[in-house]
């Protein structure tokens, strides 16, 4: 078994269709820990010791937010900056996170055809997460696949539902170590595991 922490951000939550039902759901699988960070640092005065414990208590990290301004929520930024210290998370002694694995679950209002390069956003979703990619690959972690759930604005319940129950299976799989993750690699979004 793997236990699995989520770092939930979302600075909205009471106006989430979406993100509400996969959070709840994610409350109900055994193995994972939810880690709400604007209910737990209102004020953004992250105590880093907590989330440093957090992490290294933990065999796979996932990271739960809206898609906003192509990036994350502020919060998450700033969990980032202050928790992913050097020396504890990355240079020559920073070794805390190495081999822990690291997935994205990700909501955004346009559709998954607006990713695209000829499209409305002029660059794909794996585009703008480079950024986030590459930040836990110099701590040493095995980034996975994204799962993604796109186009959350004009979803019908019976959508939300189906994704809702992905993500409660994909979470399942990920606790009970089902996957390969060579195997998962191979795939662009978690989702084509489900």
């Amino acid at each position: 078994m793997a236990k699995v922490l989520i770092l939930f951000a979302h600075p909205a939550l009471e106006k989430s269709r979406i993100n509400k039902r996969l959070i709840s759901a994610a409350e109900n699988v055994d193995n994972v820990t939810i880690n709400d960070l604007y209910e737990a640092y209102p004020d953004f005065d992250i105590d880093i010791k907590r989330e440093q414990k957090l992490l290294t208590d933990h065999d796979l990290i996932i990271l739960h937010y809206p898609f906003y301004w192509y990036s994350t929520p502020a919060i998450l930024k700033q969990w980032e900056d202050l928790v992913l210290e050097h020396g504890w998370a990355y240079g020559s002694k920073g070794k805390a996170l190495v081999g822990r694995k690291v997935i994205l679950v990700i909501t955004t209002g346009g559709s998954a055809m607006a990713y695209q390069k000829e499209s409305f956003n002029k660059h794909t979703i794996h585009e703008f997460l480079v950024p986030l990619e590459q930040s836990f690959k110099l701590c040493g972690m095995k980034y996975l696949p994204p799962f993604l759930v796109q186009g959350t604005h004009k979803l019908e319940n019976q959508e939300i539902e189906i994704y809702t129950e992905q993500y409660s299976r994909l979470l399942k799989n990920l606790a009970e170590d089902k996957y390969d993750y060579n195997e998962m690699m191979k795939h662009t979004i978690a989702n084509e595991l489900l």
